[in-house]
């Protein structure tokens, strides 16, 4: 794990070097923020493919081609369509990873099922062609204990960056063995 919140960005950049591999991200929740802290290390366009931020339903049923039926019935802000984001944006930029965020950064907003802080972030891995190793992971989180809405989506985004360097160990791993 790294030391420091600057030495994630730098741990990721080495660790995707390592493995030659890349990342595209899906936002929503943190707005871009996610893609300007993986490519505030020099030298990124080495393994950052892209961003897009599909803020709003209609971006993410056109951009990323999450299905209505989910967002009917779950709402952006769940398990269902964090995992669908990740998996498309992996998919459609041809990247090993893909990372998404949906969340409520608040003030305002939130429900019953996802109040204001929780976030859902999305990893999904391209395994190589024909060994079944491909797959999708989401980890729902809840940041109440956070004053306002920068702080929330700055949380956000390490959270998001935290879950892709564990899954990058874990896959190289996994890989060494």
């Amino acid at each position: 794990m790294a030391s420091t919140d600057a030495d994630i960005e730098h741990a990721i950049g080495t660790a995707l070097r390592e493995t030659n591999t890349t990342v595209a991200v899906a936002e929503s929740a943190t707005g871009g923020l996610l893609g300007s802290l993986l490519t505030n290390v020099s030298g990124s366009s080495d393994y950052f493919d892209r961003g897009v931020i599909t803020y709003s339903y209609g971006a993410k049923r056109e951009l990323l081609g999450v299905a209505r039926e989910h967002l009917d019935s779950h709402g952006a802000v769940s398990e269902p369509v964090a995992k669908q984001m990740a998996r498309a944006i992996r998919d459609t930029s041809g990247t090993t990873w893909g990372v998404s965020t949906t969340g409520i950064a608040g003030p305002e907003g939130g429900s019953s099922e996802s109040s204001v802080g929780t976030v859902y972030i999305g990893v999904a891995y391209a395994g190589p062609w024909g060994s079944n190793r491909s797959n999708a992971t989401v980890e729902r989180y809840e940041f109440t204990e956070l004053d306002s809405r920068i702080e929330r989506k700055e949380q956000f985004a390490k959270q998001a960056l935290e879950d892709l360097y564990e899954r990058i160990e874990i896959e190289r791993e996994e890989t060494d063995a």
